[in-house]
Formats: C-alpha cells, structure tokens, sequence
C-alpha cells in the first residue's frame, strides 16, 4: 500500500472518530481522506474479487441499494455498500473508512454502491464498475443538473463505462435507450412493471417528446415483471421460466418501494445466475427495513412518526400518492442546501391538494415559508410556520403527543432531524442499522 493512502485512511479515521463524537455528518472523513489521495478508490475497491456495482438514477438509490445488498448476503455473499445515503465519492469513502484497515484491505467479496449521477462519473474514473443498475431520469436539483437530457448523458456514460452487466429501466425511455451506446460483449438485463399496471407509471416518472416513435424494448429474454397484488401492499416480481419471488409484502410501502426491489432483484439474479434462490430472495425482500429517513416509521412514545425523504417533483409526488391522503399530523420541512439543491421552484411542480383536508401543522426549514407560500395556493392551511429545525421539531411532537405523525423533509433537513430524533429515542446511528 502506497504511505499516501495509508496517511490518508489514517486521517479519514481520526476524523471519522472527532466527526463521530461530536454527532457530524457522514461525508467528512470520506472528504478529508480524498483530499490527501485523490486515488483512495481505486487503491481500495480496485481489485475486489467478484467486482464493482454502482447503482445510480434519480430517485430510488438507496432504497434499492439498501435492497440488492440484501439479496446477495442472503446468498452468502459478504458485501462492501455506502448504506447512508451519502451518495458522492467522499460518502463512498467515509463508508469505507469504517470497513478497511490502513493497509487498504477490505473484507467483501464485492462492492454495492449507490451514487449520484455526476459522482458516479468521478467513481468510475477511477473504479471501472464490473456492472451498473440504473433506475431512472427525473427533474432533480436543477442547478447542479440543470435538463434531464444533461442527466440521461451522466448515466450512459456510465453505462459505457461499465465491463461485465448493466440492469435497465424498461419503462424510462431516458434510462431504456442506454443500451445503444453499451460496450460490445456486456450483458444486459431488463426490470419493468407488469402491462397491467403501466397506466400507473406517469405518476413515477419523466417522459418526452421525440419525432421518432420508440417502442418498448423487447423483454422476452430475461426481464423481471413487477406484479402488485390486488390489496396494494404485497407484490410478486416475475422472473423467467416461472420462478417468481413472492407474493412479498414489503416493509417499506407504495408501488416506487416494489419498483425498487424489482430492479434490485433484477440485478441480484445478473450477479448469482444460477446460485439465485428464489426463496432466499423472497425472504430477503420481505425483512429489509427501509433505509434512514426513506418511510422510515419511527416509534415517538408508543406512536409512529414516518420519516419521509422527498426531493424533486416526481420523488414527492410519489409521496404523497403513497402517505397523504392518511389522516395523520404533518410536517414538512425544507432546506436549500447544495445537497438539496439551492432552487425550490420545483414544488410548484407537485400537487399538494390531497393534504387540504387535514392541513399541515408545521413547516420548516430555511424554505419554511416558501413551503408555506406554495400549500397556500393549493389551498392547504398551514398551522405554524418555524424555520429553525429543533425548535419545530419540539413544537411538532409537543402538540401531537400521542397521535401518528408523519414528517416530508428535503435531504439536509432530514439528516438534522434524523439525528435529534436518534438523540431523544435511542435509534441507531447513520450506517450502524442492525438490519442492513
């Protein structure tokens, strides 16, 4: 091991232990140990026996990831993953500074990563990924990303990049057209919902206009077929030759959670071949928890409170499809953070009629009063209005002691609120989760 990235895990460590003690975020050991080697990733996951996964797209990340890693330690497999959310290089090393020993070893088979679209670049010039999934194109951040074309050519670079299987999108022209640009000899793999449900895709996903009229892409050979059941809440993923996995009912609800683990069952059946047990999957789907803050149910006293991420028009959308129209206490809580993304026009994109009936209680965050502002043109009565974070937090618990609650918090904002809730009801730590 070069002396640089053993100084650089050295440090990355003794920040991770400061940053630990003192209830920081996840990323900033990963960031001081890139800055002292640019090259800790490649000296690290480089050679990683049975490859390198990325998994990258607008929304559904660490859901998925969360997901697929799942599915191959039900397998045996031992699996090195970011299981945080921090989803840029930096987040990718402070995972690994807690994984690895100075002289750079880590004890995986292989490597499951989610990253966001343009770190999964800054990845992949250093790391070539063994394979890729990934999952969608949406109107996301859009002072970082600005179009979603510019999003979709972040992803098929990535796809090019990729040397052994690459999982798709069928339903996401965005994402399904990748295959044209793929490396000659790399294998291809297809998720996609079930023709009897596809009329509930536009409420998931981006689409456009092209002179041209594409077609679906043919999914005979290979493709996992999502099928809800008739209740909404169990699903069965559709495999070919009939070995299905389910009927499962997932932990985490709403039709995005079954596409998630479609595609990540997808992805896991490309990995194993024929090592994939139907039954372990199953049985894997059905008992992972949902990541930090991502309809994650958190026990206040005897009563739930979700925690539910929302950051771009489709992800909230989405949301609220799946949790708004239950009668619960809410909050929503807004920053515009850079990891959020500074403009948060795109919420005059989502329809918040479905909470008019109950109101909002509270809303937060550096944009609490944008928040408030846009609920009000929908006609949604808004009870307080508190930017600081702790304080609305206190508010928000204090007068709905004893009734379910539900919080849709931006990404900044969910990490803030997240951590005072682990204070005050002993949850576990970010990347310490039992069942991940």
């Amino acid at each position: 091991m070069r002396p640089r990235t053993t100084a650089a895990l050295a440090a990355g460590k003794a920040a991770r232990l400061v940053s630990r003690l003192r209830g920081g975020g996840s990323a900033l050991p990963g960031l001081v140990a890139e800055r002292i080697d640019p090259g800790l990733l490649a000296h690290t996951l480089g050679s990683m026996p049975r490859g390198v996964v990325v998994v990258s797209g607008t929304n559904g990340k660490t859901t998925t990831t969360k997901m697929l890693v799942a599915l191959l330690r039900a397998h045996g497999l031992r699996v090195f993953t970011n299981p945080t959310g921090s989803n840029f290089t930096r987040g990718v090393i402070s995972a690994l500074l807690g994984e690895v020993g100075l002289r750079g070893r880590v004890d995986a088979d292989l490597a499951v990563v989610e990253l966001d679209e343009a770190h999964a670049l800054h990845f992949a010039a250093q790391v070539a990924p063994t394979h890729a999934l990934l999952l969608n194109v949406a109107r996301d951040q859009l002072d970082r990303f600005a179009e979603i074309d510019h999003t979709a050519r972040l992803l098929t670079t990535l796809g090019q990049a990729t040397t052994g299987g690459v999982v798709l999108n069928a339903d996401d022209s965005f994402i399904s057209r990748i295959r044209e640009h793929l490396q000659p000899g790399v294998e291809v793999g297809w998720f996609a919902v079930d023709p009897s449900v596809a009329d509930r895709l536009p409420e998931l996903q981006e689409a456009d206009v092209r002179f041209a009229e594409e077609e679906r892409p043919d999914l005979t050979e290979g493709a996992a077929l999502l099928l809800p059941a008739e209740d909404g809440r169990a699903c069965t993923v559709r495999l070919p030759g009939g070995s299905d996995v389910g009927p499962v009912t997932l932990r985490q609800r709403g039709l995005a959670a079954m596409i998630n683990a479609t595609a990540a069952t997808a992805m896991a059946r490309q990995l194993l071949g024929e090592s994939f047990a139907v039954d372990a999957a199953a049985h894997a789907l059905a008992t992972v928890t949902p990541p930090f803050g991502r309809g994650e149910v958190i026990d206040v006293g005897g009563v739930p409170l979700e925690l539910v991420l929302v950051k771009n028009p489709a992800g909230f959308t989405v949301a609220l499809g799946t949790y708004g129209t239950e009668p619960v206490a809410t909050m929503i809580a807004i920053n515009d953070n850079y990891a959020d993304g500074r403009d948060v026009s795109w919420l005059y994109d989502v329809s918040f009629e479905s909470l008019r009936e109950r109101g909002v209680a509270l809303t937060s965050g550096v944009r609490a009063w944008d928040m408030a502002l846009r609920l009000r043109y929908d006609g949604v009565e808004v009870g307080e209005v508190e930017t600081d974070l702790d304080r609305a937090l206190d508010r928000f618990l204090a007068l709905h002691e004893g009734e379910p609650m539900r919080v849709f918090t931006s990404y900044t904002a969910m990490m803030h609120l997240r951590r005072r809730l682990a204070d005050r009801f002993g949850l576990a730590r970010f990347g310490e989760d039992p069942a991940a």
